[in-house]
C-alpha cells in the first residue's frame, strides 16, 4: 500500500483505539466534573456552532455555485431556443424556396409548351409557304414548258408543211409574222 493510504488508516484507527477504553469511567468522570448525567445540551450547542461556522464558510460558495449553474442552464436553454428558432426559420425558408421552385417549374413548363406550340405553328407556316412556292414554281414551269412545246410544234409544223419556196416573203416578214402568232 502507498503512504497516503497507511496514514489515512492510522488517522482513523488511533483515535478509535484511544476512545475505546473504559465506557463506565468516562461517564462517571463527566458527571463528577459537570454535575449532569447527560451531555445533550452541550452537544446541541456545539452542533449549532458547527452549523453556523459551516454556513458562514460554505453558504456563499454554494450560492455562487447554484446561481452559476442556474445561469449556465438558462444560457443553454436560450441557446437551444435560438437554435430551435433558427431551425424553424430555415425550415420555413426551405419551404418557401420549394414552393418558389415548384412555381418556377410550372412557369418553365408552361413557357416550354407555348414555345413548342409557337415553333410548330411557325414551321407549319414555313412549310405552307414553301409548298405554295413549289406549286407556283411548278405552275410556272408547266406554263413555260407548254409554251416551249407550242413553239416547237409550230416550228415543226411550219418546217414540214411550208417550204421557203412556197412563201414569197422576206426573212424579216416571216419573223414579224411568227412573233405576232407566238405573242
Amino acid at each position: 500500500m502507498n503512504k497516503k493510504t497507511i496514514l489515512a488508516l492510522a488517522a482513523l484507527a488511533v483515535p478509535a483505539l484511544l476512545l475505546a477504553g473504559g465506557h463506565g469511567e468516562g461517564a462517571a468522570h463527566y458527571e463528577a466534573i459537570t454535575g449532569r448525567s447527560s451531555d445533550f445540551v452541550p452537544r446541541i450547542f456545539n452542533f449549532l456552532i458547527f452549523a453556523g461556522l459551516l454556513y458562514y464558510l460554505i453558504a456563499e460558495p454554494v450560492r455562487e455555485f447554484f446561481s452559476g449553474r442556474r445561469e449556465g442552464i438558462a444560457a443553454q436553454l436560450r441557446e437551444i431556443e435560438s437554435r430551435l428558432q433558427e431551425a424553424k426559420e430555415a425550415r420555413k425558408a426551405a419551404e418557401q424556396a420549394l414552393a418558389e421552385s415548384e412555381k418556377k417549374a410550372k412557369e418553365i413548363l408552361e413557357d416550354a409548351e407555348k414555345e413548342a406550340e409557337l415553333l410548330a405553328r411557325r414551321y407549319q407556316e414555313i412549310g405552307a409557304r414553301e409548298l405554295e412556292a413549289l406549286e407556283r414554281q411548278h405552275r410556272e414551269r408547266m406554263e413555260m414548258e407548254e409554251r416551249k412545246m407550242q413553239r416547237e410544234t409550230i416550228v415543226a409544223l411550219l418546217d414540214e408543211n411550208i417550204q421557203p419556196e412556197d412563201i414569197p416573203l422576206s426573212g424579216s416578214q416571216i419573223i414579224d409574222t411568227l412573233a405576232k402568232k407566238v405573242a
